[in-house]
């Protein structure tokens, strides 16, 4: 793969890509690692290339089995040396910026929903964000994570009721 060929990739999947790292990845500074070591890999592996049929999909399996061997050597470190992750989370809402009650409130319902979801485990958490972000069918989703389409619609329902349970259980308790 020479530099053309790469950028071509970035330009035409880079967008798209870099806002499902930001959705895995629990920071930006991660999601910036993410995105890089992604076409990083890509270029790497070069002449041995062959990507035509579904570009998109071939990337984020690139991005997903990263993060994946990123959150492996992670566990291992942080049983070893007794670590702790933090999860931070930045407000939504700019200052100074004036807002109607209806664009606040779907502001809030949105960062509730995200939240919800970021919470899910990764098992859920993926196949829902390929499908309902990156808008992917199942049989990509499938072949990205390496999963019978069966599991793949599986795991989107249950993620799906396990959804609807903690909006539930948040709007309950407002």
């Amino acid at each position: 793969m020479n530099q053309k060929e790469l950028e071509s990739y970035i330009y035409a999947y880079g967008k798209d890509l870099y806002s499902f790292c930001c959705s895995v990845a629990y920071d930006r500074q991660e999601a910036d690692d993410l995105y890089q070591d992604t076409f990083l890999k890509l270029y790497e592996m070069g002449e041995n290339l062959e990507i035509k049929k579904n570009p998109k999909s071939f990337l984020m399996s690139i991005s997903v089995n990263l993060y994946r061997n990123a959150k492996r050597k992670f566990s291992i470190h942080k049983r070893i040396m007794g670590t702790a992750m933090s999860i931070e989370e930045a407000a939504d809402i700019p200052s100074g910026e004036k807002m109607t009650e209806d664009e606040v409130m779907e502001k809030e319902e949105c960062r509730m929903v995200r939240s919800a979801v970021g919470k899910l485990p990764d098992k859920y958490r993926i196949p829902v964000l390929l499908f309902y972000m990156e808008e992917l069918s199942i049989s990509d989703i499938s072949s990205i994570l390496k999963l019978p389409e069966g599991t793949v619609k599986s795991r989107i329902h249950r993620a799906k009721k396990i959804l609807k349970q903690k909006l539930e259980d948040q709007a309950y308790e407002k």
